[in-house]
């Protein structure tokens, strides 16, 4: 393992310590953000060769024309945006200073947002009703006892996929009341403080914590990754799903119940969480004890969208 305090005297100095100072810019930034970066970069660098022109350190004039260009070819504003994020990323990482805030590159990308629009185009939540037909349609196999407890599990934790799928049995601790789950690190949780969330029983057919107990029973886990694939012939597999596994399943059961399943993503778990107990009257903080929003406003959004038509200033009017 490299030293983290190089000696001195030795000409592996610099280029050790510059190894460990690149190892914690990374360790700065997200494993997701550091995936989507890198495909931004990649994006941005294989632009440039082909218009031969240097990529870093780029000149202002080829961001921006790479930003007229990837816009013109579809791709959405807020892609962009975190495209050049990467690109800002990646000349001071290495250095140089950035050609993103320049007035030109700033320019063009308000240009794209105004004629694009901002609206973000959202994933359909799957509220408790669609969980619940969602579980129906998990087949009574190996591989539909894990599905119907990740489901739940997701539902119920307000869970973003990454968060699931990094859950290990040392995460869980079963109790009269449900379950306590501690989520080591998250989108809101980067530097790993840790957070705990409760997981409360259910009914009889849709109890998350009766459905992980019974998962985690008949697949022998008693140590490791949570979700887990599993193979032919019945076996387990030891690592754990990916993320996209995640995205893949809740669209494959959006499908099943006869739903679009390009409306449905991972995130339709969280979201359908949310907009649930928003429904169900439940006050922004008991929501965010659960959901892990940093801001209120987010969900001060899903409960004015789930009570639109309550207590209208029109109703009865006509």
């Amino acid at each position: 393992m490299t030293a983290l305090i190089p000696h001195p005297n030795t000409d592996l100095a610099p280029r050790v310590l510059a190894e460990t100072a690149k190892h914690y810019i990374d360790q700065s930034l997200s494993f997701a953000t550091r995936k989507a970066y890198a495909s931004d970069v990649k994006i941005f660098s294989a632009w440039c060769v082909a218009h031969a022109v240097p990529a870093l350190p780029a000149a202002p004039d080829t961001v921006a024309l790479f930003l007229a260009n990837q816009a013109q070819t579809g791709v959405a504003a807020s892609t962009l945006t975190r495209r050049l994020a990467a690109i800002k990323f990646a000349h001071e990482a290495a250095g140089h200073g950035t050609p993103t805030a320049h007035q030109g590159v700033t320019a063009a990308l308000k240009g794209i947002r105004r004629a694009q629009g901002t609206a973000p185009a959202k994933k359909k939540a799957a509220t408790a009703d669609i969980i619940k037909e969602m579980v129906r349609h998990c087949p009574h196999t190996l591989t539909g006892q894990r599905d119907r407890a990740l489901l739940l599990l997701g539902f119920a934790g307000a869970f973003r996929r990454a968060e699931l799928v990094a859950l290990t049995v040392d995460d869980l601790v079963f109790v009269a009341d449900g379950l306590r789950v501690t989520i080591r690190k998250s989108k809101t949780d980067q530097e790993g403080a840790g957070q705990v969330i409760a997981i409360p029983h259910g009914s009889v057919w849709f109890c998350p914590v009766k459905a992980l107990k019974q998962w985690l029973a008949i697949a022998g886990i008693e140590a490791g990754a949570i979700f887990r694939a599993v193979r032919k012939g019945g076996r387990i597999g030891s690592a754990a799903l990916s993320d996209k596994s995640v995205a893949n399943l809740v669209k494959h059961y959006a499908g099943q119940v006869g739903l679009n399943a390009a409306d449905f993503a991972a995130h339709s778990l969280r979201a359908g969480f949310v907009t649930s107990a928003a429904e169900a009257g439940a006050s922004i903080f008991k929501m965010a004890e659960v959901s892990r929003h940093r801001s209120t406003d987010v969900l001060a959004g899903y409960v004015r969208s789930a009570n639109l038509f309550k207590d209208h200033a029109g109703a009865d009017l006509l």
